[in-house]
């Protein structure tokens, strides 16, 4: 295990707990995009995996989540937010100019991903997504009624490992309340600015990874916004029988061994 040094930075909304996983040999730098209501403190594995792969690992909790700054679960302004990606990835940067730049999101963090290739298409050298919030997201839905339903996530909904949903449901930086009204207006907004803005650049490799059984963001939904980031360097695995959090299920060194194969294909470090 690489321990990771902890360390703050200034985000929009206050300070932001930043994590590096250090690695003296590393090719390339992943940049680590968490879901809604997590943080990157469930990430640790994952970053062991991405230093196997020749990579020096950097995230924040984003603003609202973990060690950052801010209302629980609470994210008024999701530009903000990429803002903050690129102000982390400005300063992991920092003594390491010439690290091509591989962006890793899960859910929310996927669509994060997407949104800052838009808008900075000159610092990312490919993207992982896994289970990105992509084209439609019936959870949105929520927004109709006049008052959030109370129904946080079932931790069952996130992996077949049972050790990971007793961790998750136990961790007190997990948020597990509802969504909040004001996040899933800005996601909405998002959601429709990605669709709306230009498509990613076609030489741009991308590896979209996503579980049939996941049932918080439903594959065909995704599918339907995936045109923003199809080009010739596009890339999709299905897992069957895997549910939402791929980086923690039952078949994740799978899932690494995609990753690995593909960063090794689009990375010239």
């Amino acid at each position: 295990m690489i321990p990771p040094i902890e360390w703050t930075l200034s985000g929009h909304g206050g300070e932001l707990g930043a994590r590096t996983w250090p690695n003296p040999d590393a090719r390339w730098l992943a940049v680590l995009l968490h879901d809604h209501g997590e943080h990157l403190g469930r990430y640790q594995h994952v970053a062991d995996a991405l230093a196997g792969m020749g990579a020096m690992v950097v995230g924040a909790d984003l603003v609202g989540h973990g060690r950052s700054a801010g209302e629980r679960a609470l994210i008024g302004d999701f530009e903000a937010v990429v803002s903050d990606v690129d102000t982390v990835l400005t300063a992991a940067l920092d003594g390491h100019p010439d690290l091509p730049v591989v962006l890793v999101g899960h859910g929310l963090g996927g669509t994060l991903a997407v949104r800052y290739a838009q808008r900075f298409p000159e610092r990312v050298a490919a993207m992982v997504l896994s289970a990105p919030v992509l084209g439609s997201w019936p959870v949105l839905d929520l927004l109709e009624y006049d008052t959030i339903p109370d129904a946080p996530v079932d931790p069952e909904t996130l992996t077949r490992d049972t050790s990971v949903t007793a961790a998750y449901a136990a961790d007190p930086l997990v948020w597990h309340g509802p969504f909040k009204r004001p996040t899933l207006a800005a996601l909405e907004e998002l959601l429709q600015t990605i669709s709306f803005d230009h498509p990613l650049g076609d030489e741009l490799p991308v590896l979209w990874l996503h579980g049939d059984a996941d049932q918080l963001v439903d594959q065909a939904d995704t599918r339907a916004g995936t045109d923003r980031v199809r080009g010739l360097g596009f890339e999709e695995r299905t897992y069957p029988g895997s549910r939402h959090e791929l980086f923690n299920e039952i078949n994740r060194d799978e899932v690494f061994s995609d990753i690995a194969a593909f960063t090794a294909r689009a990375v010239k470090g």
